[in-house]
């Protein structure tokens, strides 16, 4: 490509930025470039796997390369893939969750970490900021290979750009390539935490299935933002609160049928699934906008109900210093089916095992979708967390599933049960090496 390793430190430049964008820029640590290309005809697993004859389905979305110009603790990197589950195997702090995180910027948002834009540039010790960084892939829909790119040209960038074939184009394009669903240590104690963290869980896993669910939430947050600051600093115009009154409930109405439509076909897959290795779950939304669209009230209604409620709750808002009624005040409950205990009570591995169920029956459910591509699966340092028979069941349903899936763990032999079944990646300080050989 034309792409020389730099080891000096230097800044790799708008036009590296402009190539790795358009044409998949490279990263690996500051070690020689690492090109890393599967050897096709073995279709061998990583270690000493055995060959498994295994052929992706033409009508999934794979992800066949990956290129990284400048991410986090990478300068530059490059894996090729061949559509099976990729395991990225490494001592932590290697590398192995930036590399994730890379993944999941191909979809709209701010990726698993939920960092600013301006965070995910390499930065030097003694640099002030982060570099202008970008993230490229190509992704297979069919026969049909797509290159599609992200990243910020000027450091201090606040807002990414998407490229898709050469063209920039707004990120929620990014869903008609692929989707996302992923599980990372952060959540470990999401039934522990506030209801913002299990909101925002919930509603990564509602974008997933109704990418529009995004954009409605972005609306409702930023009226939601303007209103307060109206009612706290002023003036007090009664037309203009009237206004994003307005949008904050049609776009409410919609969170609350996206998110109501969501927990009913989740609950539907979780009861489908059956006797698995992973407890069973029953799901309720706590919200009282969601509980409309759960009871069959239609969006229009909705959207009335919350406009009244929130021009009758001008006063007590201004006093209180926040909106105290809406989609944004709704929560998740999840509840253990054979111990009929609410998870916050349950072990900490009971705990861990109903949100990978719930991540799970999401992704089995995108993966019938008919119109949409199938999911992607991210899992950063979930296996280590599971006893071997879920750890095998976790491995055979994604294989039985045909997702692309990622998982990341600092002990190779966590994985020896997808042995001949995946693709093996050792990240290290020195960079990137195909475990496949």
């Amino acid at each position: 490509m034309g792409l020389q390793d730099r080891r000096d430190g230097a800044p790799i430049g708008a036009v590296l930025w402009r190539r790795g964008l358009e044409q998949g820029g490279v990263a690996g640590h500051d070690a020689p470039l690492s090109k890393l290309r599967p050897r096709r005809k073995a279709r061998r697993g990583f270690a000493s796997g055995r060959q498994t004859g295994y052929e992706p389905s033409v009508t999934r979305a794979v992800l066949t390369r990956l290129t990284l110009t400048d991410f986090r603790s990478y300068v530059r990197a490059e894996l090729a893939l061949d559509g099976r589950p990729v395991v990225l195997a490494g001592p932590n702090g290697a590398g192995k969750t930036n590399l994730l995180e890379a993944v999941s910027l191909l979809t709209a948002g701010r990726g698993l970490r939920g960092a600013a834009m301006a965070e995910l540039g390499r930065r030097l010790p003694g640099e002030g900021k982060g570099r202008a960084w970008a993230v490229a892939a190509e992704i297979t829909l069919g026969e049909e290979t797509l290159k599609v790119g992200t990243g910020v040209e000027a450091a201090s960038a606040a807002r990414r750009t998407v490229r898709l074939e050469g063209e920039t184009v707004p990120p929620g394009r990014l869903s008609d390539l692929q989707r996302q669903v992923w599980l990372t240590p952060a959540q470990d104690r999401l039934f522990l935490e506030g209801a913002s963290e299990r909101r925002r869980f919930f509603d990564r896993l509602v974008y997933a299935a109704r990418p529009g669910h995004a954009g409605q939430a972005s609306a409702y947050e930023k009226a939601q933002r303007e209103r307060m600051r109206l009612l706290t600093d002023g003036p007090n115009d009664p037309a203009w609160l009237g206004a994003l009154e307005a949008r904050m409930g049609q776009a409410g109405a919609q969170m609350a049928q996206a998110r109501a439509a969501t927990l009913t076909d989740l609950q539907a897959e979780i009861d489908s699934r059956g006797e698995r290795p992973f407890p069973q779950a029953r799901l309720s939304l706590t919200g009282d906008w969601e509980q409309m669209a759960l009871q069959g009230v239609d969006a229009g209604e909705i959207e009335a109900r919350l406009v009244a409620a929130l021009a009758a709750a001008r006063e007590r808002d201004a006093a209180a210093g926040r909106a105290l009624t809406g989609p944004h005040r709704g929560d998740l409950a999840v509840i253990h089916l054979e111990k009929d205990r609410p998870a916050a009570e349950c072990s900490t591995g009971e705990q861990k095992a109903l949100i990978l169920n719930l991540v799970l029956a999401q992704a089995a459910r995108l993966s019938r979708a008919e119109s949409a591509p199938n999911p992607i699966l991210l899992l950063d340092e979930v296996a280590a967390h599971l006893d071997r028979r879920r750890r095998g069941a976790l491995f055979d349903e994604i294989e039985a599933l045909g997702l692309q899936a990622f998982l990341t763990g600092t002990d190779e032999h966590l994985f020896e049960d997808l042995r001949g079944r995946a693709q093996g990646v050792r990240v290290d300080a020195s960079g990137l090496a195909l475990l496949d050989a």
